[in-house]
């Protein structure tokens, strides 16, 4: 099971991406943040670029919106992956694909960010 979660600091406007796996090494290819751009979650048949280049796409000015249309319109797999955006005004987007695990899920809360995977506390669920 993943969780993965993106957030943004009203106050700061500091961004935060976390993500906990039963899985090794995830670090290197899901979680992703530019100081003052935004950040990225991305999981479930993991497509690394998501990272960088939905970085790039906020950073050229598109919504976390915008940036994941862009990102799943160009994959012929998006149907088996996950991907959570939080932009520099606290504008979140979630994507779980209809073809992932019954379980996965997710959650957006504009106050917080948005949530990959994970059962409980209002994260969404990806097992």
């Amino acid at each position: 099971m993943t969780y993965s979660i993106v957030a943004r600091d009203k106050e700061t406007g500091e961004f935060g991406v976390a993500v906990q796996s039963h899985y090794f090494q995830v670090s290197p290819s899901v979680p992703w943040a530019l100081a003052g751009v935004g950040a990225v979650a991305t999981q479930s048949r993991v497509n690394v670029s998501y990272g960088p280049l939905g970085l790039e796409l906020l950073q050229a000015g598109l919504t976390a919106e915008q940036a994941l249309k862009a990102l799943t319109a160009g994959d012929p797999l998006a149907e088996v992956r996950q991907c959570a955006i939080i932009d520099a005004t606290g504008g979140v987007a979630a994507h779980t694909g209809a073809k992932c695990i019954p379980a996965a899920g997710h959650q957006r809360r504009p106050a917080r960010g948005a949530d990959d995977g994970g059962p409980g506390g209002g994260g969404s669920r990806r097992r």
